[in-house]
């Protein structure tokens, strides 16, 4: 009987050995040409029409050509700094301890390179948006005291502000951040830096706009997650080195994940850019159909380049003719994205009311028990987190179940009864009313900050990415030990330092309420996200440290973690006590409520509900975690108990074992044993004290503590 063939693997692990042709060079310029040619050509070509439609002055061509250079290189350089980033975090072929060590990888190079683009065409845009945004030209404008005023009035020089900072922390540690860990600060920074031009761009203005918002944030970051590494792997190539297949396993994970988020998002944005209008009635509209054609042919490279690896024939040649598509296609998709901010959109020029200016929507209605439950308007951001974490988790439940481990039910279903409350908060009657009413914004903002922690510190994520996967010695380095450095991270340490958390804890109620930082930031939807955000995340890093089923780098024992839940209570009562007593007199961002002006908005009578939510609000879900804390406390004890037990009954208390460890010292003191026999002395001592039958532990009885003294 003949013996069957050999099976293919599905997923084979031959190394791709890339052989580029002398012509990908010429084909990186062409990209670049692209990238630049598109908005600087609309520019041209617009001329002064997009600036008297927003009734401005025309700074003039040099200004406008300029400024679409340099939004197409800090594009350029964004991507390719956080491409570098993930690459030398998530995607190299190292093992467990080179990985650690990022000093001899080339995508240092790269983010160098990178990192002084974006960081040169930030600081640039600066200056020149400065000008561009208002009007106003750089020859008439040459005192200091201009650009002053300039950079005050307008929003765009302020984000990109915060871009360039974020640039030189990348800058910084592309040139002396040399470990693994050191990585992770720039790319925290990158994700604000990326994320602020976006969002106090064109996706601020009209109705809808907090759909807008939250799907630019959601496609802006995973561009950058998809697009950045694709760069990075082309410049690879470029340079003769190869992509691992570990590395092109991981891509393939990124993209099956990011480019989905990429493709839903578009329409979204679309949907809000044209405000009803079609597609080809406006510049803007080619634009997206443009970018939609991008996606497109991005999705189909995608899908080719998977069923090659499936079926074990990508070759090198597949990826000579892959990855410049790709490159293409990011070059346009920069273009078209750095073209788009030169002309106004569709959604400027709607009759927008002063409810939709400051929210996206209009509340005409009270908010009664009906609305309140009933008109649900979805928050995009925090419902894409709530999803994306839910599925996270039960994957790395599926994962521990399919290899014969068990994970408690109950930490599973507090994890997503914690999302729940979150998508519950942002995204019914609650969430859209947090707003306009000052009382039911204090409901979302605690169960943001009190409730949804509280079950998602017992859901024990950390914990179960780390049982869910594996370190291998001889592997390169995976999920296991990425978690593993973070927990060991010092950075972390500091962070997570009890102190700190306390102070962040208590102390976001008075900065946040009691300054003008509350009555501005609720003028702008991304500042209102970025408060829930900060919520959500401070209360999770509180509870951690109290009830948390992961072990904090500082863990305190159980009376401190009482003592760390009763401090809280008096500030919380105090707080409230004072929103509710100057309710008459001064109302916490009266200037934002006035703006609204809604009929059925009685400002007093709403912070004074704020005052008690937050007074009731704080008691009661701390009260609640310190039952929590005494039934772990009593559950931790029965354990300890029992573990003394078995340890006793194995003839290994640690008295006995203490106790009779001193005998022998006094032993060999009367009677010393030749050196060479005293290693089979100690084996034979720590063989009789191992085994439950041995006798050695129980000679304790054979002599009074008080004459052995």
């Amino acid at each position: 009987m003949p013996s069957p063939a050999p099976k293919t693997p599905p997923h084979p692990d031959p190394p791709v050995l890339p052989s580029f042709r002398p012509s990908a060079t010429g084909l990186a310029a062409v990209a670049i040409t692209i990238a630049i040619a598109v908005p600087v050509t609309t520019t041209v070509l617009l001329g002064a029409a997009p600036y008297t439609a927003l009734h401005q002055g025309f700074p003039g061509l040099d200004t406008g050509v300029l400024t679409s250079i340099l939004l197409a290189g800090a594009d350029l350089g964004s991507l390719a700094t956080v491409g570098a980033l993930i690459w030398l975090l998530f995607l190299r072929d190292a093992s467990r301890r080179r990985a650690q060590l990022v000093d001899d990888a080339f995508e240092i190079t790269i983010l160098q390179a990178a990192a002084v683009l974006w960081s040169t065409c930030a600081g640039g845009s600066i200056i020149l948006e400065a000008f561009d945004s208002t009007g106003q030209s750089l020859s008439g404008s040459a005192q200091p005291q201009d650009f002053a005023f300039l950079y005050a009035t307008a929003t765009a020089p302020r984000a990109w502000t915060v871009s360039f900072i974020a640039s030189l922390a990348a800058l910084v540690a592309a040139f002396f951040a040399r470990r693994w860990t050191g990585m992770l600060i720039p790319l925290w920074a990158s994700a604000f830096g990326i994320l602020a031009p976006v969002v106090t761009g064109q996706v601020l203005v009209g109705p809808e706009h907090d759909f807008g918002s939250d799907a630019a944030i959601v496609q802006t970051v995973a561009a950058h997650a998809l697009l950045g590494p694709l760069l990075v792997a082309f410049l690879r190539v470029l340079s003769g080195r190869l992509i691992p297949p570990p590395t092109l396993r991981r891509i393939f994970t990124i993209a099956v994940v990011a480019l989905p988020a990429l493709i839903l998002s578009e329409p979204v944005i679309a949907w809000f850019k044209l405000s009803g209008t079609s597609a080809t009635e406006s510049l803007t509209g080619w634009f997206i159909i443009a970018r939609c054609a991008l996606l497109a042919v991005l999705l189909v490279l995608a899908l080719i380049a998977l069923r090659l690896w499936r079926r074990a024939e990508l070759q090198a040649q597949h990826i000579n003719a892959l990855l410049p598509s790709a490159l293409v296609v990011i070059a346009g998709w920069v273009g078209v994205g750095a073209a788009m901010t030169r002309q106004p959109p569709p959604q400027y020029f709607v009759p927008t009311s002063i409810s939709q200016v400051f929210m996206g929507f209009e509340v005409h209605d009270p908010p009664t028990f009906d609305v309140l439950f009933g008109q649900w308007r979805p928050n995009l951001l925090f419902l894409t987190i709530s999803l994306a974490a839910i599925a996270v988790y039960l994957l790395a439940v599926r994962v521990l179940r399919r290899r014969g481990d068990q994970w408690p039910i109950g930490r599973t279903i507090s994890w997503v009864l914690g999302w729940a409350v979150v998508v519950f908060a942002t995204s019914s009657g609650f969430g859209k009313y947090s707003a306009p009413d000052f009382g039911i914004h204090m409901v979302v903002h605690m169960s943001l900050n009190m409730l949804a922690p509280g079950f998602l510190v017992l859901g024990g994520f950390i914990t179960l990415l780390l049982r869910a996967s594996s370190s291998r010695s001889n592997g390169p380095s995976g999920l296991h030990d990425w978690v593993t450095w973070v927990l060991h991270w010092p950075v972390l340490r500091v962070l997570y330092n009890p102190l700190l958390v306390f102070v962040l804890f208590v102390g976001s109620y008075y900065g946040l309420y009691l300054t003008g930082i509350f009555g501005e930031a609720m003028r702008f939807h991304w500042a209102h996200q970025f408060m829930n955000m900060h919520f959500l995340i401070v209360g999770y890093l509180y509870y951690g440290l109290i009830i948390g089923v992961d072990r904090p780098p500082r863990p305190l024992p159980h009376i401190g973690k009482l003592g760390f839940a009763l401090a809280a209570m008096p500030f919380h009562a105090f707080f409230g006590i004072i929103l509710m007593t100057s309710a008459e007199t001064d109302i916490i961002a009266e200037t934002f409520y006035r703006y609204l002006d809604l009929p059925w908005a009685d400002l007093p009578a709403q912070q004074y509900v704020g005052g008690g939510v937050a007074w009731a609000g704080g008691e009661i879900p701390l009260l609640i975690v310190v039952v929590t804390l005494v039934i772990q406390w009593g559950k931790q004890d029965a354990k300890d108990a029992r573990r003394k037990d078995r340890h006793f009954d194995t003839g290994r208390d640690d008295e006995f074992v203490a106790y009779n460890q001193m005998l022998a010292r006094l032993a060999e003191r009367s009677n010393p044993t030749p050196e060479p026999d005293r290693d089979s002395a100690e084996t034979g001592r720590d063989t009789a004290e191992s085994s439950p039958d041995a006798t050695g532990p129980r000679t304790r009885h054979n002599a009074p503590k008080d004459a052995s003294r």
